[in-house]
């Protein structure tokens, strides 16, 4: 017999959020139907609706998961259900909603190595213990990388030092203003931090719901109003650029050289650290780059310019192990050098990067060298291409940035720029001045 049954899978929509939703996948078979949540969040505007996907090179959630991650979980869970549904048509059974149920779960959860939790009030069964499965669960179906991880090891910690007795029953708006004002006070958080700390919390409480552990949803509508100030973009202008390329490095100081190079070919190709430490000889074409992101796992293409390509024939004849093709060392003695070697080319201009703790506004000024890292070399790319009149979408071709928005955060523009821009804005004006008066004439 065959079994008449349909897939459909959407994020669900969710009352004051018009921005992103629950993955749910609905079975539906002999006049049942059968509801299922992913743990995965997808944003509205890059859902193929007719094809119950996720728009092509898109990225979800304020986490950034990619599509292909998404897309794979659904093709897999279609899969698993036709599995489930043969072995009854195989018994000549429609099954009941029961059995359908306990036969996808047990086989999902095998699929994923998870042995399930019971949704009991044992003693086992703690907000904390809930945590660490969600940790679990959520770092292998998501390919968390080892920051991520550490990131919710410091939100448990948190946690922790707040209450160690801690329960979701207790999670009501006062206990998060509690836990609001604890960061900010006794951990003495920036008010930007605080924020970030409250969305790992919903992320993880959102999960618990699914999940069937928590049923205290306060935290749905509790949206703290904590000010920020939109973080100054630093990055170096293409003089700034041109003058770390022709500087002289202090004999001394030779180990800057090689530093100097690696910063700026990043500045050349917008390649992040982790990707052009793992750049290797097989990632060199001709004229261009081939790479997956180490990151976002984006596949890229980024073509060659004059100057990355003069700074890769530079190491043609070196041998790094592994078939690396530049030095690259560490990132936080990289850090370090260039700061040193942008003191060293005169960087020295001073930059307030103000901040709020507890709603009070802090200014924090320090020379322009000091605010410099390896990734200012991305934001250097980024802001100067745009700046000099590349389209965004090209940009975003070489960054791996799913959308213009995802980009914002790392534009910033330079007066002179802005300068350059207006004058051509206003010879317009002149231009049609002219073609006025002549017109007047005739």
């Amino acid at each position: 017999m065959k079994i008449k049954k349909s897939y459909y899978f959407h994020p669900e929509r969710e009352k004051g959020n018009d921005v992103d939703g629950r993955l749910r996948m609905r079975v539906t078979f002999g006049g049942k139907r059968f509801h299922y949540s992913l743990g995965m969040r997808v944003d509205f505007d890059k859902w193929d609706g007719e094809a119950q996907f996720c728009k092509p090179n898109t990225t979800h959630s304020i986490y950034k998961i990619h599509a292909t991650e998404i897309n794979s979980e659904i093709i897999e869970l279609t899969k698993l259900a036709d599995i489930i549904f043969k072995t009854f048509e195989v018994e000549e059974k429609i099954p009941t909603m029961n059995e359908f149920k306990e036969k996808f779960h047990e086989a999902n959860n095998s699929r994923l190595g998870v042995e399930k939790i019971q949704v009991k009030k044992e003693k086992t069964v703690t907000f904390y213990n809930v945590f660490d499965e969600f940790v679990k669960e959520e770092g292998r179906q998501n390919n968390w990388t080892v920051a991520t991880k550490n990131k919710f090891g410091t939100v448990k910690n948190h946690l922790l030092k707040f209450d160690e007795k801690l329960v979701f029953e207790d999670l009501n708006h006062a206990k998060l203003n509690d836990y609001k004002d604890f960061l900010s006070e006794e951990r003495e958080l920036r008010d930007l931090t605080v924020n970030k700390q409250i969305k790992f919390l919903k992320w993880f409480l959102n999960w618990a719901t699914n999940n069937g552990f928590n049923n205290k949803t306060d935290y749905n509508s509790y949206k703290p109003k904590l000010k920020g100030s939109d973080s100054k973009v630093i990055f170096l202008t293409v003089a700034e650029v041109n003058v770390l390329e022709s500087m002289e490095i202090p004999d001394k100081k030779n180990y800057l050289d090689r530093v100097r190079d690696v910063f700026l070919f990043q500045c050349y190709t917008s390649l992040r650290y982790s990707d052009v430490k793992n750049l290797k000889r097989w990632n060199i074409k001709e004229n261009h780059i081939e790479l997956t992101t180490q990151k976002t796992f984006d596949f890229l293409t980024i073509n060659l310019n004059r100057r990355s390509k003069e700074i890769l024939e530079k190491y043609k004849e070196f041998h790094f192990e592994d078939g690396l093709v530049l030095p690259v060392i560490s990132n936080q003695k990289m850090n370090k050098y260039l700061k040193e070697l942008c003191e060293i080319a005169g960087f020295n201009e001073l930059i307030d990067k103000p901040y709020f703790k507890g709603g009070v506004r802090y200014s924090d000024i320090k020379p322009k060298y000091e605010w410099l890292g390896s990734h200012t070399a991305r934001r250097t790319f980024i802001s100067n291409a745009l700046a000099n009149g590349m389209p965004p979408h090209i940009v975003m071709e070489f960054t791996g940035h799913s959308d213009y928005k995802a980009m914002e955060p790392y534009i910033d523009v330079t007066e002179e720029t802005k300068t350059k821009h207006m004058d051509l804005y206003m010879n317009s004006y002149n231009t049609t001045e002219v073609e006025t008066k002549n017109t007047v004439k005739q």
